[in-house]
């Protein structure tokens, strides 16, 4: 009897523990229950009531088991739907998340493509705009260059004008000076043509009163010196060595006759003494008062010749 009670226990402990092993594999090894037999009672009596009580307790024990192994297997699967769902979830994130990155990434393309082409027309607009400005600068620069050269045309322009109107001045006052000149030098030649005709006549004149007055005043030369050759003729000791004979000497007269130098120029040695001595002799000499016919009287020569 106590053997089959044991041989129950142990069945039912067999079957609790098979039934928790196959519960699940993640389920902690199942508790043996300890079960104490109560020697002291009457075998059979103990045998009823240790069968009943422990069938009831197995009972008991296997549906607390059977609700814990439940409940760990709702939390495990509820852990494991968890953590499904949660792995859903974290596959759903990196698929969201991938398809976000791609998404950005094409998003980053997309910009980098549209900054590289948004680039290259700024590029392309800065060198439109470049060469725009440089034909703009160009123009500008032409049309300065224009306005520059406009300005040196009309500046040359009115030089040239100015030179011309300046050279038709100039022209005309030279003309007019020309002309001015032509005609003083036409009133200049009508004077000096009318001065030189004066001058002809008053030389003609002159020339005839200097011819009258030359021959005046010879003539009056010739008087003095024939006076003077009188007075030394006078004082003239001759000698019949001397017939024939001659001298030629210089006298210099004082404005009043005085002789102030006598020197013989050459002859006969005895006429030459004679003729020296016969001028000292006579101290003054007969003089014009006329001053042209005393220049001519002043320094004279004579020739003396004693008259026999």
């Amino acid at each position: 009897m106590g053997a089959s009670v044991l041989k129950s226990v142990l069945l039912h402990l067999a079957i609790i523990g098979v039934l928790v092993g196959t519960a699940s594999f993640h389920t902690s090894p199942p508790t043996v229950m300890e079960v104490t037999l109560n020697k002291a009672m009457p075998e059979a009596e103990n045998a009823v009531s240790a069968v009943t009580v422990d069938q009831k307790m197995v009972e008991q024990k296997i549906a607390e088991l059977k609700r814990k192994e439940d409940d760990k297997k709702r939390a495990e699967d509820k852990r494991i739907r968890d953590l499904e769902r949660r792995a859903s979830d974290a596959r759903k994130q990196r698929e969201a998340e991938d398809r976000r990155i791609k998404k950005l990434e094409r998003e980053r393309r997309a910009k980098e493509k549209e900054t590289a082409q948004a680039q290259a027309q700024a590029k392309k607009a800065r060198a439109i705009e470049q060469k725009e400005r440089e034909k703009a600068q160009q123009a500008e620069k032409q049309k300065e260059q224009a306005e520059l050269a406009a300005k040196a045309a009309a500046e040359k322009r009115k030089a040239e004008e100015e030179a011309l109107k300046k050279a038709e001045d100039d022209r005309k006052r030279e003309e007019l000076a020309a002309k001015k000149r032509a005609e003083a030098a036409e009133e200049a030649r009508q004077k000096a043509l009318q001065e030189q005709m004066l001058q002809e006549q008053l030389a003609t004149e002159q020339a005839a009163r200097n011819k009258i007055r030359q021959q005046q005043v010879g003539t009056e030369v010739d008087k003095y010196k024939a006076l003077i050759m009188a007075r030394i003729q006078q004082n003239l000791l001759i000698d019949e060595k001397m017939k024939n004979q001659q001298c030629r000497v210089n006298i210099r007269l004082g404005f009043n006759g005085l002789v102030t130098q006598v020197k013989s120029l050459g002859g006969d040695k005895l006429v030459c003494e004679a003729a020296l001595r016969a001028v000292r002799m006579a101290d003054t000499l007969p003089v014009s008062k006329d001053k042209d016919v005393f220049e001519q009287l002043k320094n004279i020569n004579l020739t003396i010749k004693p008259q026999f």
